[in-house]
C-alpha cells in the first residue's frame, strides 16, 4: 500500500517533461530533456519511480521537443508499470502553467495532486507535503529550499506566497503587501495542487506557473513547504550532470 493511500488519498501525478532542455544541449539536440541519462537511468524514468515509490501510479506526462521518442520510451517499457496518459504539446510548446490548464481534464475534483519537474531528482517523503497541503487547506503547496540561484520565491512568516525576485536582473514583484520581511526561498519543481485552481486559470496560449501563483497569491493562498531533509539535485543543467 502506497503512502497516500495510508492517508485516504488516492493520488495522480503530472511529470512536466515538454521543455526544450536548452541548458543540457548538445545533449538535447537529438533526444528529449526527459530522455537524458543520469546514474544509468532517463530522468523520466527517475521521476515515474520517484513517483511509484511515494504510492503514485497514475500519472500524465505532458510532451513536445521529440515527444514522440517519450511515446516509445514508454511503451518499450511498458509505462513501468504505471497507468500513464499523455499530454501532447507537440503542435504548441504551452509553457509549464499552459501545460498544467491542458492537463486538467485528467485531474478528479477534490483530489490534491503532485506535479513534478522532470529535471530534479530527490528523495523528498512526498506524504509529509501533502499532510501539510491538505491541513494548511491551501490552494497550491510548493516545495522550497535554502540554496542560491538567481530567480526566488517570497514568502510572509506564515510561509504565504507574498513576491518574486530576480536578483540577477533586480527585478521584483510584491503581490502582499505588508511592513515584515519576507523570506526568500528556491522553488525545488516539487508542488501539490487542489483541482480548484483549474477555474481560476484564465490566460490563454503559453502561461508559467510562476506568473500565475503570483496573479492568484493576492487573493488566494500558496504555501511554501520547506524541503529541510531530502537529498535534491537540479539536473536540468548540463553541468550539473557531466
Amino acid at each position: 500500500m502506497g503512502l497516500f493511500e495510508l492517508i485516504g488519498i488516492p493520488m495522480k501525478a503530472m511529470i512536466l517533461a515538454a521543455g526544450l532542455g536548452t541548458r543540457l544541449k548538445p545533449l538535447t539536440d537529438k533526444i528529449p530533456k526527459a530522455l537524458v541519462t543520469v546514474k544509468g537511468k532517463t530522468l523520466l524514468e527517475h521521476s515515474i519511480r520517484y513517483l511509484n515509490s511515494n504510492g503514485v501510479n497514475s500519472i500524465i506526462i505532458n510532451i513536445h521537443h521529440l515527444g514522440d521518442q517519450i511515446i516509445d520510451f514508454l511503451a518499450e517499457h511498458r509505462n513501468f508499470g504505471s497507468e500513464i496518459a499523455i499530454s501532447d504539446e507537440r503542435d504548441q510548446l504551452l509553457d509549464t502553467g499552459g501545460g498544467l490548464r491542458k492537463a486538467a481534464w485528467f485531474f478528479r475534483e477534490n483530489e490534491p495532486f503532485i506535479v513534478y519537474n522532470v529535471d530534479v531528482i530527490s528523495d523528498l517523503d512526498l506524504s509529509k507535503v501533502m499532510d501539510q497541503h491538505v491541513r494548511s487547506n491551501a490552494l497550491a503547496t510548493l516545495v522550497v529550499r535554502k540554496r542560491e540561484t538567481f530567480r526566488y520565491f517570497l514568502f510572509n512568516r506564515e510561509m504565504e506566497l507574498s513576491g518574486w525576485e530576480n536578483k540577477s536582473t533586480g527585478e521584483r514583484k510584491i503581490m502582499r503587501e505588508g511592513n515584515e520581511t519576507l523570506q526568500e526561498f528556491a522553488f525545488s519543481g516539487i508542488q501539490v495542487l487542489n483541482p480548484s485552481i483549474f477555474p481560476l486559470i484564465t490566460e490563454e496560449g503559453k502561461l508559467s506557473l510562476t506568473d500565475l501563483y503570483l496573479r492568484l497569491s493576492s487573493m488566494q493562498k500558496i504555501s511554501g513547504f520547506i524541503d529541510k531533509e531530502s537529498t535534491w539535485s537540479d539536473v536540468g543543467k548540463l553541468h550539473n550532470i557531466l
